[in-house]
C-alpha cells in the first residue's frame, strides 16, 4: 500500500477509529483533528509501516463485524440456543492465514554484490552541509554513515578539520578503527577518557562529553584542539539531546560549537526532527536543513527461537503489528504454551 492509498484509507474512517489506532503512537492524540490525526499517524508509520497497516486493518474487520447501529443482527437466536452463548461472547476478528517459516525467511542472507549508487536523500545531505547546519533522521541501515564519510572527505580536503563524536566510548572505538581503514591511520586520532592516540590529526573521534569539555576550554582561553580551523562536527546518535541525564551535554555542544564550523546530527530515531533544526536554526548564524527517509531499507521481522532450536515467526504478518498480541503466530504461541509448562513451578497457574 502506497503512502497515498493509505492517507485516503484513513481519511475515510471515522475519527473515533483514528483515535484508537493512534493509541501508544501520537502523543495526546485526543487533542488533534482529524487532518492532524493523519498527518501524525502517517509520520509515526515510516519506522513501521507494515505494523499500521496491520492494526488498521484489524480494526476495520472488528468494525464490519459489528451490526450497524439500529439494525438488526441476520439471526435472532432462540431461547435454548441463546441459553449456550457466553453473556459478553467476544466478536471474532477476521485474519488471513500466518504466513509460513519458509515466507518469513524468504530474501535474508547476502545480497548480490552490487555497485554503489548514493540515494536521492543522501546526495541532498552532502550538498547541503556545504552550506549550513543539517540535521539527518532516517531509519536505522539507511546509510547515514556513508554521508559522515563524505563530508568529512571535502572538509579535510578543504584543509579543515573533523571531529566526529559518539556517545559511547566503545562506539568511538569502532568508529576509529573504521575511518583509519578509510582515511588511513595518518589522518585519524582519537580523544576519550581512555585513549589518546594522534591529537593532532585533521580528523578526530571522540565522545561528545569530551568535546564539549574541550569548548569549555576554548571558551575560558585554553584551546586543547585547533578550533580555529575546525570545518565539520559530527554528532552521531544526536537523539541523546533529548536524554534526561546527558542531553545537556549536546545542548551545551552545539551552543559552544564555533559559528564557522558545519555542524552535522545524524540520528535514527530522533522523535522531533523538526523542532531540532528550528532550535538550530535561531541559535546558530545559518538555517539549519532538514533532511529525512522514511522508507527503511533494512525491513524488520520478528521471530522467536525456542530454546530446544525450533524458529517460527512471531507475528502472522510478515511486517511488526503495532500493539496487537493477538497477531502473535499459531506455533509461536503453542511454543510458548510449551515453555511455560516446562519452566513454570508446579501447581502455579498459567497465564
Amino acid at each position: 500500500m502506497t503512502t497515498d492509498e493509505l492517507e485516503q484509507l484513513l481519511a475515510r474512517q471515522p475519527v473515533a477509529l483514528l483515535h484508537r489506532l493512534a493509541r501508544g503512537r501520537v502523543h495526546r492524540h485526543f487533542r488533534a483533528g482529524k487532518r492532524r490525526l493523519i498527518e501524525l499517524l502517517l509520520q509515526h508509520s515510516s519506522q513501521n509501516r507494515a505494523g499500521l497497516e496491520s492494526d488498521l486493518q484489524a480494526l476495520l474487520e472488528v468494525r464490519q463485524s459489528r451490526p450497524e447501529p439500529g439494525g438488526r443482527p441476520t439471526h435472532t437466536p432462540t431461547p435454548s440456543t441463546r441459553k449456550q452463548l457466553p453473556a459478553q461472547a467476544p466478536i471474532p476478528a477476521v485474519m488471513e492465514p500466518a504466513i509460513s517459516l519458509t515466507s518469513w525467511l524468504e530474501g535474508i542472507g547476502v545480497p548480490t554484490p552490487q555497485p554503489f549508487v548514493p540515494d536521492p536523500w543522501q546526495l541532498e545531505a552532502l550538498s547541503a552541509v556545504g552550506e549550513t547546519d543539517v540535521v539527518i533522521s532516517v531509519p536505522t541501515g539507511s546509510g547515514k554513515t556513508y554521508v559522515a564519510v563524505e563530508a568529512a572527505r571535502r572538509a579535510m580536503e578543504d584543509n579543515r578539520t573533523v571531529i566526529y563524536t559518539s556517545p559511547l566510548k566503545a562506539l568511538s572505538n569502532t568508529k576509529y578503527a573504521e575511518f583509519s581503514r578509510l582515511f588511513g591511520s595518518e589522518k585519524v586520532g582519537i580523544l576519550t577518557g581512555d585513549r589518546q592516540e594522534n591529537g593532532q590529526a585533521p580528523l578526530l573521534i571522540m565522545t561528545t562529553e569530551i568535546l564539549r569539555n574541550l569548548l569549555y576550554d576554548a571558551a575560558s582561553g585554553e584551546i586543547d584542539v585547533r578550533l580555529d580551523t575546525l570545518g565539520l562536527v559530527i554528532l552521531d546518535e544526536s537523539q541523546y539531546l533529548a536524554d534526561p541525564e546527558r542531553g545537556v551535554v549536546w545542548e551545551e555542544t552545539i551552543i559552544f560549537c564555533p559559528s564557522q564550523a558545519r555542524l552535522l546530527l545524524l540520528s535514527a530515531s530522533i522523535g522531533n526532527p523538526q523542532d531540532i533544526a528550528d532550535w538550530l536554526t535561531s541559535i546558530r548564524p545559518t538555517t539549519c536543513r532538514l533532511v529525512r527517509h522514511s522508507k527503511r531499507t533494512v525491513p524488520l521481522r520478528a521471530g522467536y527461537l525456542h530454546p530446544n532450536g525450533k524458529l517460527t515467526p512471531l507475528f502472522r504478518t510478515l511486517g511488526i503489528p503495532y500493539g496487537h498480541p493477538s497477531q502473535l503466530h499459531p506455533e509461536a504461541k503453542r511454543l510458548f504454551s510449551e515453555y511455560e509448562e516446562e519452566t513454570l513451578p508446579a501447581g502455579r497457574p498459567r497465564r
